[in-house]
């Protein structure tokens, strides 16, 4: 049997849906959260205030800690496989629940408080499924893949996730279409008004409700798709079955190198796990800090309310913008995987977080001294180009293949776990600390956030400088043999 390119790229094009929902999911709160924000304004049993709509706008991240903390679990005990079939079918059920948080307990249309937690409750929901795909995507793919071709194909989990938001920003803007996004704001302590309530009613009632549930489509189809892909090789080979795993990997590499590579597999997984200390604390530190500083530069602020920042800009049709900046970053992506491995993983990170500082302070530097409004787009959108030929991919990229085969599992699912909770602080406390002024109007804020992001950038090209190992060509059996010697 010889090596079988198409059978390895249909697996990896079923695998990748998971980025891309896991790219919908967290980004469909940009276009959906001035509407949902107008909804619950209009309660009248509980006040909406900024800090509540940052945590709503972000609650989907608990579900994501949640999710990667057990993927690890699910992914060592049940498969890969059967793990992104569970991702799979909480996406589809979120986007359902999100779209009528109402069903059976609530009059249809009447912001309560308890509404306002089903709803959070949906939304976490459908971040359980985020935190599995992230852990479990990029591990599935790696485990598939050839040495030779993994980064590139793990990179392009990236891309679907990138994709995923590009098509959610279009979604939206189709969905928005000619209607008009409300504008609410703080007229005193704890009252907050809409300001153009009639213009905006359709989106206030219905058009958040339509981003939401536009996402069961790609759902439904992953959650049917996984069904039909093997599962891993590795988890196969760890768990006794080694016959299925020669089958996989002959189908993908062919029988003879199949045959050394189910050797090298089984040389170093004796057992099927190890304590998660068994290599070293520095392994799970350089793991976690890659998690941690993928999230604490800032970029998910911008991809969660993207429309918002740039609208406060000054610019005309940010919804249109937010767009333009999709396909940048899908640009930008496909950077990353035609360089990854020629070029490795380290200096594409440190080149990536010195051009996200440049942005960043650059887009501080212009709200400091008032440009143009297109000059702070621009910063914005450099900041954000550069995390997607770096950070973006290359984090994911290092996670799936840092860690040794017999941790892996665990490893990912902590590095994972750490990386959501950095990424609900820095979106949970953007809104609040956005809009944040010392005098009345002063945009004090604005400044504040992106310098604050820029020195973030800073510490993780530092950091990667000193503590992250090259990866690029080495198997996944290397990385055991490597952290075995420090």
């Amino acid at each position: 049997m010889k090596e079988n390119k198409l059978y390895l790229y249909s697996i990896v094009l079923v695998a990748v849906i998971g980025g891309l929902l896991f790219g919908y999911d967290t980004a469909v709160i940009s276009g959906a959260e001035k509407g949902l924000q107008a909804f619950f304004v209009g309660a009248g049993d509980f006040v909406y205030t900024d800090g509540l709509h940052g945590i709503t706008s972000s609650s989907a991240l608990i579900g994501c800690i949640i999710g990667s903390a057990i993927s690890g679990y699910l992914a060592s005990n049940f498969g890969r496989k059967k793990s992104l079939i569970l991702a799979g079918v909480l996406f589809f059920l979120s986007a359902l629940g999100s779209y009528c948080p109402e069903f059976l307990f609530f009059e249809h249309g009447v912001p309560t408080y308890s509404l306002l937690i089903v709803f959070n409750l949906y939304r976490v929901l459908g971040g359980i499924g985020v935190g599995l795909a992230s852990a479990v995507c990029p591990m599935y793919i790696a485990e598939i893949a050839p040495s030779n071709m993994r980064g590139t194909l793990v990179s392009w989990n990236q891309f679907a996730i990138i994709f995923g938001q590009l098509v959610v920003y279009f979604v939206n803007l189709v969905i928005l279409g000619d209607h008009i996004a409300p504008v609410v704001e703080q007229m005193g302590e704890n009252i907050y008004q809409i300001m153009n309530p009639e213009a905006s009613a359709w989106c206030t009632e219905v058009g958040w409700r339509y981003m939401f549930v536009s996402e069961a489509v790609p759902a439904g189809l992953f959650a049917l798709l996984v069904c039909f892909v093997p599962e891993t090789p590795r988890y196969l080979a760890m768990n006794g079955q080694d016959e299925k795993a020669l089958s996989v990997l002959s189908r993908i590499n062919g029988v003879e190198k199949a045959k050394e590579i189910l050797e090298d597999i089984k040389n170093t997984a004796v057992v099927k796990t190890e304590k998660l200390m068994a290599y070293g604390w520095v392994v799970i530190f350089v793991g976690i800090m890659l998690s941690v500083f993928q999230q604490f530069v800032g970029i998910n602020a911008v991809l969660y309310f993207a429309p918002r920042i740039f609208a406060s800009c000054g610019l005309e049709n940010p919804m249109m913008v937010t767009v333009m900046m999709g396909v940048v970053n899908i640009l930008f992506t496909l950077v990353a995987i035609f360089t990854v491995e020629k070029l490795g993983r380290k200096p594409l990170l440190i080149w990536g977080s010195i051009g996200m500082a440049v942005g960043a302070l650059g887009f501080a530097f212009v709200n400091l001294v008032s440009l143009p409004p297109m000059t702070a787009a621009v910063c914005i959108m450099i900041y954000s180009a550069c995390f997607m030929f770096s950070w973006g991919p290359i984090c994911w990229v290092l996670i799936s293949e840092i860690f040794p085969n017999t941790i892996r599992g665990a490893a990912v699912a902590i590095a994972v776990a750490f990386q959501w909770i950095a990424n609900f602080i820095v979106s949970s406390t953007f809104f609040p600390m956005y809009n944040m002024e010392l005098s009345q109007g002063d945009g004090f804020g604005h400044v504040f956030v992106y310098a604050l992001y820029g020195v973030f950038c800073i510490l993780a090209a530092f950091f990667v400088w000193k503590m992250v190992p090259e990866t690029k060509g080495k198997t996944l059996e290397d990385m055991t043999r490597l952290w075995s010697r420090k």
